[in-house]
């Protein structure tokens, strides 16, 4: 699947001209030339040649790196908070997540957009609460069921690099060009006193594997939403920088929601 993978990740990359133009501005932003990312293109289409295996087969082995620091987490007793960029296997850390702890621990609850495709959301919901892991919708509803499990000491997971609605979330610095940035983890995090890891799952060559890596934030999150959010920005920054050759140059991290008025650039 990896192998297809990497065919369809070049053939979108070579079809069209939107998103390889996106790619190649997302990259340079980071001061990323072409040569420093190529894999990147493949890596995006190995992204989705995996899905099949991860919300309907058996769940490949993943190592761990750093593990003891959600053993310590978990011990502070306030939960604990998963943040991953669009990174490596974001779906495959909280899936091994849930496996490893959710049973001691409770279940991980994650965040996630659901599908405008009724089908589509249906068969996403279905594949994504698995045993130990409960997904719940980019709402209202979803938010209380985020803070209800962090208060029972249990575990939730996001990706804050995800631009949010309009409203829900400020600009802020992401590789020092200013990106609507969620505040919901850092507000999550002010609220419960849960412990916040930051985290991404290397892809290994050859279809070895994964490796899950486990960090801290470098500071406590401050009580101002911007400077939290350039706190989160900068931790997911530190995470690209180092497995750039897996990040989704792709998406579109610089998008202005609908509504949301443009920021003058540098403003943040």
């Amino acid at each position: 699947m990896h192998v297809l993978g990497a065919l369809l990740g070049w053939l979108a990359f070579l079809a069209s001209p939107t998103y390889r133009r996106r790619f190649l501005a997302n990259a340079a932003r980071a001061g990323y030339g072409f040569a420093q990312v190529r894999a990147a293109v493949a890596q995006a289409g190995r992204t989705v040649a995996e899905i099949p295996r991860l919300w309907f087969g058996t769940m490949p082995v993943c190592m761990l790196n750093n593990e003891r620091l959600v053993a310590q987490a978990y011990a502070a007793g306030r939960g604990v908070i998963y943040l991953t960029p669009h990174l490596g296997c974001f779906e495959l850390s909280a899936q091994d997540a849930a496996r490893r702890w959710g049973g001691v621990h409770g279940p991980i609850t994650v965040l996630y957009r659901p599908a405008r495709q009724a089908w589509l959301a249906r068969m996403m919901e279905t594949a994504r609460n698995r045993p130990a892991m409960q997904a719940v919708p980019t709402s209202l509803a979803g938010v209380r069921q985020m803070i209800k499990a962090l208060r029972r000491g249990e575990a939730v997971g996001l990706l804050p690099d995800q631009v949010p609605p309009h409203g829900l979330g400020v600009w802020a610095p992401f590789f020092g060009h200013d990106a609507y940035t969620m505040t919901l983890a850092a507000r999550l995090a002010q609220q419960t006193g849960a412990q916040v890891l930051v985290v991404y799952c290397e892809r290994l060559p050859r279809g070895r594997g994964y490796v899950t890596h486990f960090e801290r934030l470098e500071a406590p999150l401050s009580d101002d939403a911007v400077l939290a959010a350039t706190q989160i920005n900068r931790a997911m920054e530190g995470l690209i920088r180092q497995c750039p050759q897996q990040y989704l140059w792709g998406y579109a991290r610089y998008k202005r929601p609908r509504g949301q008025a443009p920021v003058v650039e540098g403003a943040a």
